[in-house]
């Protein structure tokens, strides 16, 4: 048998994440019927998938990359950060392993992916590992193992993933006799992988056509460009700007959101989260004498620089799902951040939140267990400037805000709130 020459590209890689777009838009309803055995405790795991996905798919929808680590990376940073529910953060560590593996790589061979979609299986293990393994996780170890064989033979990535499909049925049939029911994530797992078997083959629906095969109406579909993500936070000063602020608002506002911008003496100083900062270097060619720019990848663990005096030292960001409650919340001096019941939250959102600077540091206090994953991914993102407390409800919730003492330290507080929690 000849040496497998087969390259695979960044366009066959957008190939792939619009298969697997167009496999979940068929299969979302079908995976939202799962949720009783769903083992992330969501409501509508495939909703959530679905507009994680949609996050990733929509990203790519101008890219003129060509490079396959471009084009990973690009998808990783928008899953991560349009993230929705926990397996919807499982899903996108996934994507950030494949773009570890082929970062650098404009180009590569079907032994490099394969390797590479392994990594995205070890960086999905690790954002969930605990006491008991997610299934979803179960089934993604007998995928990679039962594709190792076809990735150590360097064959064609079409046979590896056939050989990774044959291998995760095979598990999920076993799941479902030991478990008596097909887990969510483990489904998911499944239709991503024929979804970018199908791309990359280009055998599927085109993401434009929006409608699902579930027989179970939850939800209308979701239109994936509410679910553009910026991953870049682009702060720059421009010297002796030429361009007054009315236009420089005007002009910056369309690439972006969370666009703030002031100015000293003759001086500019921009802040704004974007899809590429090279864009951005682009525009303001010519505004200044000289120009000086920060580049943030929200994706990655980073630290938000502070541009505005805060109004606290510490704010209390508590997760609200009934209006109801906003005013107990508010009482206590916490500011809500209600889920809407439509939309939901993605991780990007609490990102957002802490870089428009209300506060110096903050503490993010759940409702749902639902969000566990979410909040630890935010985290992961944002370091020491954040701690999280898990409560599983509003009791919970209210309970550790009334133990907070604005007199006593960070730590002190933390600490009350989690002993109270653990009582409840």
């Amino acid at each position: 048998m000849g040496e497998n020459k087969e390259i695979i590209t960044g366009s066959d890689f957008k190939r792939m994440i619009a298969g697997a777009y167009s496999a979940f838009l068929l299969e979302y309803e079908n995976i939202n019927a799962l949720q009783k055995a769903s083992f992330s405790g969501e409501k509508y795991p495939g909703h959530n998938l679905l507009r994680t996905m949609g996050a990733a798919a929509i990203a790519l929808k101008n890219n003129d990359n060509k490079g396959i680590g471009a084009v990973s990376s690009m998808v990783s940073n928008c899953a991560v950060l349009g993230a929705r529910g926990n397996s919807g953060v499982i899903l996108a560590q996934i994507f950030r392993g494949l773009a570890k593996g082929l970062a650098g790589k404009y180009e590569v061979n079907s032994s490099v992916f394969g390797k590479a979609f392994q990594y995205g299986i070890l960086y999905a293990h690790r954002i969930s590992s605990g006491n008991t393994e997610h299934p979803m996780i179960v089934i993604a170890k007998a995928v990679a193992k039962g594709a190792y064989k076809a990735v150590r033979a360097n064959r064609p990535i079409s046979e590896i993933l056939t050989a990774a499909i044959t291998a995760g049925d095979d598990a999920l049939e076993r799941e479902k006799i030991a478990q008596r029911h097909i887990e969510v994530g483990a489904k998911a797992l499944m239709v991503l992988l024929e979804g970018c078997q199908a791309g990359l083959d280009g055998n599927f629906v085109s993401p434009a056509v929006v409608f699902s095969a579930g027989t179970t109406t939850t939800h209308t579909v979701p239109n994936p460009t509410e679910d553009i993500v910026h991953p870049y936070c682009v702060q720059m000063r421009i010297r002796n700007c030429k361009v007054g602020l009315l236009e420089v608002k005007e002009i910056l506002g369309k690439y972006g959101n969370m666009l703030v911008i002031k100015k000293k003496m003759h001086d500019v100083f921009i802040h704004l989260h974007t899809q590429s900062a090279g864009v951005l270097a682009d525009q303001i060619t010519g505004w200044g004498s000289s120009y000086e720019m920060r580049v943030d990848n929200m994706a990655d663990l980073h630290k938000p620089l502070i541009l505005a005096k805060p109004i606290k030292d510490i704010c209390i960001l508590a997760i609200v799902n009934d209006e109801k409650i906003v005013e107990q919340v508010e009482q206590y001096g916490a500011m809500p951040i209600i889920v809407d019941k439509d939309k939901g939250l993605a991780v990007g959102n609490f990102v957002n939140t802490v870089h428009s600077d209300i506060a110096k540091r903050y503490i993010i206090l759940s409702n749902d267990s639902s969000l566990r994953l979410m909040l630890y991914q935010t985290k992961r993102l944002l370091g020491k400037r954040i701690q999280i407390i898990y409560s599983e409800n509003t009791m919970q919730q209210l309970a550790a805000l009334q133990v907070y003492d604005s007199e006593e330290s960070w730590e002190n507080n933390i600490k009350k709130m989690e002993n109270i929690i653990k009582k409840k």
